[in-house]
């Protein structure tokens, strides 16, 4: 049996979402990036911090009434947070295709997705209040970063807020042998080159791009954890993702993967959230 009819079961249950067909539903599960990997088993909050921590940084925000945009919202469930807060208007930005139709359809009344990256939205200059970012600057490079939050940092308006949900390492004076470890062993298990930064690091990051920050809030990195899973995902929904395990044997292997790695540095890593404004 090949590796894509031993994955398939899986693959045709579950890539689909909101209608619209999942990003990399045509990858294997041995090499499709550990976030979408995580939403073809039915996972849909992806947050390092979860629900709870997104929640508490958008109470920060001063989303009510107000212009949002948030960069690369991946399967919508923050999109969903956000539209409980009545903001003004809505714009998602993701650089793909599926992620926003699928975010298109989730605020259609409210506001509209468009295709482009993070770092070149397309957007006007000072058309936004409030910037909301998760779980994606962690995936850049430096520069990669600076470019994000300088685009940020374009679209809002003077004393606007820039929210982020990312991957943290603690404490702050954690050395750097350690932080290099930490990243080669998320890039072996996710796929993905993550560079997380500490509390004091993220904090002089949006500091160079023009930003005060006002509130910083951090939650456990419990991704893969039973009890998160119940408190982000519920019942019905853990049941979905071990179901979608139990049937594909590289899906658990690569779950697997991630869980050692996460384990392993768990008390150097957290979820951190942001909440800043422009001077």
């Amino acid at each position: 049996m090949t590796d894509h009819q031993h994955t398939s079961p899986v693959s045709q249950a579950t890539t689909r979402y909101a209608g619209e067909e999942l990003p990399f539903s045509e990858r294997d599960s041995a090499h499709i990036p550990g976030h979408w990997l995580l939403a073809r088993l039915g996972k849909r909050v992806l947050r390092p911090g979860g629900r709870e921590l997104t929640r508490q940084m958008l109470s920060h925000a001063g989303i009510e009434g107000h212009k949002v945009v948030e960069f690369a919202p991946g399967l919508g469930s923050t999109a969903k947070e956000i539209l409980q807060h009545t903001p003004a208007s809505y714009v998602g930005v993701d650089e793909d295709r599926k992620a926003a139709a699928i975010v298109d359809n989730i605020v259609a009344g409210t506001g509209h997705a468009v295709t482009a990256k993070a770092q070149e939205t397309g957007l006007p200059d000072d058309s936004a209040d409030v910037v909301v970012g998760e779980a994606m600057l962690t995936m850049q490079s430096d520069k990669g970063k600076q470019s994000i939050i300088a685009e940020a940092a374009r679209l809002l308006r003077p004393g606007g807020r820039y929210a982020i949900h990312e991957l943290g390492l603690e404490p702050d004076n954690l050395d750097d042998e350690t932080k290099t470890l930490i990243r080669k062993s998320l890039a072996r298990a996710i796929k993905v080159n993550a560079r997380p930064l500490t509390a004091a690091e993220w904090k002089a990051l949006l500091e160079s791009e023009g930003f005060e920050v006002d509130w910083i809030g951090s939650a456990p990195m419990a991704l893969l954890d039973i009890r998160r899973n119940v408190a982000d995902e519920g019942i019905v929904g853990v049941l979905r993702i071990l179901r979608n395990l139990i049937r594909d044997k590289q899906a658990r292997e690569r779950v697997m993967t991630m869980k050692r790695a996460f384990t392993q540095y768990r008390q150097h890593m957290n979820g951190i959230a942001v909440v800043a404004h422009k001077r």
